[in-house]
């Protein structure tokens, strides 16, 4: 079987293709329909039904599927949920394909298909991203 990571620089010319036919505005309409499809079934539900504990379990298998170099931090004094991606498999395998170059937005791809599912969960979500270093993080809280 065909692992997602293969996947990756499809994904990032797919996104390039999408803009070149549509501009910024196609892309992320692509990435508001994905989070819609994909996302309302799993990661809306959890949050919905677990809260908190919901983003954990779903990034728990997620992250771990893709082998990610992540720390994950749930704080429910806090009432927080935090991932720290130290270095993300699909950005970070982006940067090493000397073949092509990534789409120039690549990584606001994770902010478009989740942030709109977190909050209309009621929770507000805030991420930093360093691109360059293929590296971000992001927090969920109350």
């Amino acid at each position: 079987m065909i692992s997602c990571t293969e996947f990756i620089p499809a994904y990032s010319e797919g996104f390039k293709f999408l803009e070149q036919l549509g501009g910024k505005e196609e892309v992320e309409k692509f990435w508001s329909e994905l989070s819609d499809l994909y996302l309302k079934d799993s990661l809306s539900k959890l949050i919905k039904e677990k809260g908190l504990e919901g983003c954990f379990e779903y990034w728990s298998h997620s992250l771990n599927e893709e082998a990610a170099d992540f720390t994950m931090t749930l704080d429910t004094s806090k009432r927080e949920f935090r991932i720290d991606m130290h270095r993300c498999p699909s950005k970070g395998r982006l940067l090493e394909l000397q073949y092509m170059i990534p789409h120039h937005s690549y990584c606001d791809h994770c902010e478009a298909l989740y942030r709109p599912i977190v909050e209309k969960a009621g929770f507000t979500y805030k991420s930093e991203v360093d691109s360059d270093k293929a590296s971000c993080s992001f927090t969920i809280y109350k």
